[in-house]
């Protein structure tokens, strides 16, 4: 399938590892541009050197609003057709072993910077009446996954958000989807199975058997099994989809509207 991506170009949070990576390298794939966007400053001119005439670099933490407010200053986002949302989680914890401070850092990860990106995009969007914007969130905002209370509790705000905002700008062309990934094979996996075998007393295999067990699937999922779900959802073709949470998750849902 034609996704008529090539020379589109697209913003990409997190690109040089995990879902962000495979959303990045399923893009170029496809032909388009992007402006890459991480902390690790080597990862990111190794994936300039590959791809020299499609990548646009950035480094820094999206987390704190200067990098932020640089990112927009710096980088044309005139001509974005959509833009991938996605950074780290907060750390595995169980209720009884959060501090406050902890869910105040909770909601600086996962909720203020995303809304601060989103402003500054959604004018781009509005005046080109087009865009695309996909987050990428978990599977515990429709089902609680264990040790992740404070991904479980706040990452529901951005649910909220991007379905508010969905409804004011799909009839101008512009889309705003979730997805929703259960466990993959990325190393914000393997701290939760650490985690896991940590609180219960076992070896990390035995961990992430009793994790696989729960799963339909058998298995964990990879991150281009979401990265290519992504990049359709980020083209042209996906314009009648907006608001949407959807999960990509071995069948571990068990709601019917899982």
């Amino acid at each position: 399938m034609d996704l008529k991506l090539k020379d589109k170009r697209f913003l990409v949070c997190g690109a040089t590892s995990g879902f962000g990576e495979a959303v990045a390298q399923n893009l170029l794939a496809e032909g388009a541009k992007i402006i890459a966007v991480a902390r690790d400053k080597e990862k990111l001119f190794e994936l300039q050197s590959l791809n020299k005439k499609n990548v646009t670099i950035y480094s820094g933490d999206l987390t704190r609003d200067n990098t932020i407010h640089e990112l927009a200053s710096k980088t044309d986002f005139s001509e974005l057709q959509g833009a991938l949302i996605n950074a780290g989680g907060p750390p595995a914890m169980k209720f009884e072993e959060t501090k406050i401070d902890d869910w105040d850092a909770a909601y600086q990860t996962l909720i203020r910077w995303k809304v601060l990106i989103t402003k500054k995009l959604i004018p781009v969007f509005r005046k080109n009446k087009y865009g695309r914007m996909l987050f990428i969130e978990s599977a515990s905002v429709k089902q609680p996954i264990e040790n992740l209370v404070l991904s479980n509790s706040l990452r529901m705000a951005v649910v909220g958000m991007v379905k508010s905002l969905s409804q004011d700008l799909i009839h101008e062309g512009v889309t705003l989807n979730i997805l929703a990934p259960g466990y993959h094979e990325t190393q914000a996996v393997k701290r939760l199975i650490t985690k896991k075998a940590k609180n219960g007393g076992m070896d990390y295999d035995v961990a992430k058997q009793k994790i696989e067990s729960g799963i339909p699937a058998g298995k964990m999922g990879f991150p281009d099994d979401l990265g290519s779900l992504a990049t359709w959802l980020l083209s042209e073709k996906s314009g009648y989809i907006s608001g949407q949470t959807i999960s990509i998750d071995g069948g571990m849902i068990r709601s019917v509207f899982g």
